[in-house]
């Protein structure tokens, strides 16, 4: 029987910090760079060179103000700020690549449908069918004043809105087109055949939409659709329209229960229970002996931010932990932040001293440190333990980590039958799941098809 073979994002963003804080002070690190193409190009030609299955890009709207109730050490250690938007960085990826996907974060919140429909339709076109989207809420109070809200929406609410969102977008790239709509015959002086595109009105709570796409079908349609909530309500969100989890859990057993859960709640909403790849956050570090990489995370420890780490906590739970003393218990209160942050803290009781003490090397993810065969006895062992199909890899010193983790672990995996040797033709999609480059038909999204019996006020044109 095959192993089950392993995928891997490469975790980053478009800013300096990103997870594994104050890391950006090391002398080897590249980090303050990533204003630059060929900060990225050179990364996505190195991930390509590992068959990384995709560049997983993160981003906010908002700074962290939460801890100390201002952006100081957000400032001083580069918390997620600057940070630039991850969309721009695509096209220039993709261009010195064959096969790397993206999977790249727009928080819908702030985007109307409408047009984010055809960014990612572009995308889509000029990546050859290797986009995916990272569906986010947000839960940043600043971001909300920001952009001249008063407050967020409640959490709950946020992903209702972000129901009615993704219809308003399946309506546009699944049902606006149909697949034979393109002639592009000169002759005929045809390039699309009105008959065959259909306007798409939709009247709904929080979104009034009447027009077609405006772009024509891409090689997905609908780009592969990732997402990160592991609340009730966010795994009921995933179990309808995700593609791609990604779950930060503190232990395996953790893990293997959120595997298990978001599994039964894909087969109640008419799904399979592998029609959603499950990552794992992880930070690796490795050498070529395990004495190399032991020595290597000692030094990278010596710049690391503990205090960045929490500050960036802070942000996620809506707690300022800088009001309490080190052992003081915590008031984990619900916030209107991430709902599975603060569960999971308030669950272990973690005090500043315990958070301190986790985020020794500036980030949440525990880290792997060890020679090759280490440090993929730790990865096949999630695999194996949890249900998990794969992980983000977070980074720690750029570009030496994913360097590092490409020279020596992947072969180890290679050798174990556990990775692939190389990589697949095909869209993103069809990489990831091996069924075709479209939205399989158990999903949500066939039913705005055109032809489908469901389709839901997708409205004829005229000329048909």
């Amino acid at each position: 029987m095959a192993k089950k073979q392993i995928l891997l994002n490469a975790f980053n963003m478009n800013c300096v910090g990103h997870i594994n804080h104050g890391l950006w002070t090391h002398p080897r690190d590249r980090s303050a760079d990533y204003r630059t193409l060929p900060y990225w190009t050179d990364l996505a030609r190195t991930l390509e060179r590992g068959l990384f299955d995709g560049l997983f890009l993160a981003d906010i709207v908002g700074v962290y103000d939460v801890y100390q109730h201002n952006v100081d050490v957000t400032l001083r250690e580069s918390i997620q700020l600057p940070v630039n938007d991850p969309t721009l960085l695509i096209s220039a990826m993709a261009a010195v690549t064959r096969h790397l996907g993206f999977g790249v974060t727009v928080n819908l919140t702030y985007e109307q449908p409408y047009l984010l429909a055809r960014r990612f339709s572009t995308l889509d076109h000029l990546t050859q069918g290797r986009v995916g989207w990272n569906i986010v809420t947000g839960y940043l109070d600043s971001a909300a004043r920001a952009m001249g809200l008063e407050e967020q929406l409640p959490h709950d609410e946020r992903y209702d809105r972000a129901d009615e969102y993704l219809d308003v977008l399946y309506k546009l790239w699944e049902g606006s087109w149909e697949a034979d709509a393109v002639l592009r015959d000169k002759s005929a002086r045809v390039y699309a055949d009105p008959a065959k595109v259909h306007k798409i009105r939709h009247a709904g709570r929080y979104y009034n939409v009447d027009g077609y796409h405006l772009a024509e079908p891409s090689p997905q349609r609908t780009p592969v659709l990732f997402q990160a909530g592991s609340s009730g309500r966010g795994q009921r969100f995933a179990a309808r329209h995700a593609e791609c989890v990604f779950i930060s859990p503190p232990s395996r057993a953790v893990a293997r229960e959120t595997v298990k859960t978001l599994r039964e709640q894909l087969v109640e909403a008419g799904r399979r229970p592998d029609d959603v790849k499950v990552f794992a956050g992880a930070a690796v570090v490795t050498g070529a002996t395990e004495r190399e990489a032991r020595e290597k995370y000692a030094d990278y420890l010596r710049y690391a931010s503990r205090d960045a780490g929490v500050a960036h906590f802070a942000a996620s739970t809506g707690i300022d932990y800088a009001q309490y003393d080190l052992d003081a218990p915590v008031d984990y209160a619900p916030t209107n932040a991430i709902e599975s942050a603060t569960r999971t803290a308030k669950q272990h009781g973690w005090t500043r001293r315990k958070l301190l003490e986790m985020f020794e090397l500036g980030g949440r993810y525990p880290a792997i440190v060890g020679s090759a065969a280490q440090v993929a006895d730790e990865l096949q062992g999630w695999i194996e333990e949890t249900g998990i199909d794969g992980f983000n890899l977070s980074r720690t010193v750029v570009p030496e980590s994913y360097e590092d983790f490409i020279d020596h672990i992947v072969p180890e995996l290679q050798s174990r039958g556990l990775y692939k040797t190389a990589y697949a033709d095909g869209t993103l999609r069809g990489k990831l799941f091996g069924r075709g480059d479209h939205l399989p038909e158990q999903h949500t999204a066939s039913d705005f098809r055109v032809g489908s019996n469901e389709r839901r006020e997708i409205e004829q044109n005229v000329h048909r």
